[in-house]
């Protein structure tokens, strides 16, 4: 998963734009522009610039209006025990877009040390969210890029449990959904807690229903 030049994953914080339908500008009046451009840069509480177009449990955008999930507050800095806590609780209810924010918090809030670990759990999160959705090769592609991530991190490091967490076991549980996800393809999306990680845990094999 690429960065934008603010330190945000590419493939999911521009995703308030791409997979938003009604972000193509060609056709659109002064007037629409601005305004379809000012709900864009909606503000969150702390008045940070978010779409507050709601979404539902797998960060897809929905219609102004509809009731959708609410997600994560953004830039919440939180002890590696706390991330790790919420971010498997978000996993095991089938929201991982949710847990990869989490992640994301602790990429950019916590030591450089741990940046590539942080980074490569929030392209795991992405990549479930993206096989949860039925985009098959996106998902793949990421699980595989966030398991290289973790297994760079701890090559590096030598810290084969950071916080707790079952690197090895993740990065096989990553291995192995990305295989089932490939087999599948985009007709049948798996289902995100079904196939949740346990970070700090043996991962939850990814069966083959």
């Amino acid at each position: 998963m690429s960065s934008t030049s603010s330190g945000r994953p590419a493939d999911e914080r521009n995703e308030d734009h791409r997979d938003d339908p009604g972000t193509g500008r060609e056709g659109l009046s002064r007037t629409d522009r601005d305004r379809d451009r000012d709900r864009d840069r909606d503000r969150d509480h702390e008045g940070r610039a978010r779409n507050a177009r709601p979404r539902d449990g797998l960060g897809r955008p929905l219609p102004y209006g509809a009731e959708g999930v609410p997600r994560q507050p953004e830039g919440v800095v939180r002890t590696p025990d706390e991330t790790v806590a919420e971010a498997q609780a978000l996993l095991d209810a089938g929201r991982p877009f949710h847990a990869h924010e989490v992640f994301e918090d602790a990429w950019k809030s916590g030591p450089g040390s741990e940046r590539i670990l942080w980074r490569g759990l929030a392209q795991l999160a992405v990549g479930l969210t993206h096989a949860a959705r039925g985009n098959a090769t996106g998902g793949a592609r990421l699980l595989r890029r966030g398991a290289g991530a973790v297994r760079e991190w701890v090559a590096e490091t030598g810290v084969r449990r950071p916080h707790g967490m079952d690197t090895a076991g993740l990065v096989a549980w990553a291995r192995d959904l990305a295989e089932l996800v490939e087999s599948r393809g985009a007709a049948r999306p798996v289902d995100a807690a079904e196939h949740a990680p346990r970070l700090r845990g043996e991962a939850a094999a990814p069966g083959s229903a």
